[in-house]
């Protein structure tokens, strides 16, 4: 069997939780087997019932504490592991996964994988691909082992839909409190995180192409009629006309909105990276052959200048003078 151990914060289910059970579900028909969800602390009832998709066979809960804490995830995943016997362990690739899945893999033995992009098994072998150098090369790693913990890139699957009847199991772990090293009193923010890009649904996002910072209120128009969070590419933040927590890409973050908006992002390697899981991707840009289009569902080859001012009248805003 297959075991993908779901994420959350603040209350809420995390979305690459689903992509973990689309990744997991694929996983799992390779090697003819089951897949089984975790979920460890939290609100696990109600998150049992979002974690009931198509593909999923059964569901674990871990009725233990409320946010994330390493020494619970670590002991609970080691426990389950040792119970259920999974052939490879699945965690989303993101600071929490990052954080536990080491010990995970250490405390029992395993060979780990990070940052994965496709993963496939055959006759024994686990291959992961993972992207290298700036994600210019995408490489395959062979894991020769029976047994494997991996961590998921976020946006690089969809997530899974539909309804699987799942069987929901109350799993009664045994946390050492005394061996945790440390105690969750709380969430907090960092300062400059005002808005989380990557729980977006809809996102415009710049580039270079906006030529200088006393033309972001433009985009800030078009962000107000729209209704949309305003993004951006690594060299606006570079500048610091942006905080850093605005920035999309390999070394920003993994957005997967309903509808991305790029304008004057010229389509870079980095920058495709953060945001090719979008639903439907927009961009506008001036030259018709920037990498962007490739990807783009709709395009513009057009002056941003000229284009952007037309969209915030059509959406019912007031173009500022700039």
């Amino acid at each position: 069997m297959i075991l993908a151990v779901a994420e959350h914060r603040r209350g809420e289910l995390r979305d690459v939780s689903l992509e973990l059970i689309t990744a997991g579900r694929q996983l799992a028909d390779d090697v003819d087997t089951a897949l089984h969800v975790a979920v460890i602390g939290g609100d696990v009832d109600r998150f049992a019932e979002r974690l009931d998709r198509d593909g999923v066979d059964v569901i674990h809960t871990v009725d233990h504490g409320e946010e994330f804490n390493h020494g619970v995830y670590e002991q609970v995943t080691v426990q389950l592991v040792e119970e259920l016997d999974p052939e490879y362990v699945l965690t989303p690739n993101s600071v929490n996964g990052l954080d536990f899945a080491p010990a995970v893999a250490t405390k029992l033995d395993l060979p780990l994988v990070t940052d994965a992009v496709g993963l496939t098994a055959d006759d024994g072998t686990l291959t992961v691909n993972r992207d290298m150098y700036g994600s210019k090369v995408e490489t395959a790693v062979g894991v020769d082992a029976d047994q494997a913990v991996v961590t998921i890139r976020g946006g690089d699957w969809a997530p899974a839909e539909g309804t699987a009847d799942a069987e929901v199991r109350a799993f009664d772990a045994e946390v050492d409190e005394s061996a945790l090293g440390s105690t969750v009193t709380g969430f907090e923010a960092a300062a400059e995180g005002d808005v989380d890009i990557s729980e977006a649904e809809f996102i415009v996002s710049i580039g270079r192409g906006i030529e200088e910072e006393e033309n972001l209120p433009l985009i800030e128009a078009l962000v107000e009629a729209t209704g949309a969070t305003l993004a951006s590419s690594r060299p606006i933040v570079d500048n610091e006309w942006l905080p850093k927590n605005r920035q999309v890409g390999q070394s920003g973050k993994v957005v997967t909105p309903d509808v991305y908006v790029a304008i004057g992002i010229s389509g870079a390697v980095q920058h495709v990276a953060g945001m090719k899981g979008s639903d439907t991707i927009v961009a506008i840009n001036t030259d018709p052959n920037a990498p962007i289009f490739d990807i783009a569902d709709y395009g513009i080859a057009g002056d941003l200048f000229e284009v952007v001012p037309e969209l915030i009248e059509e959406f019912g805003g007031e173009v500022p003078d700039v």
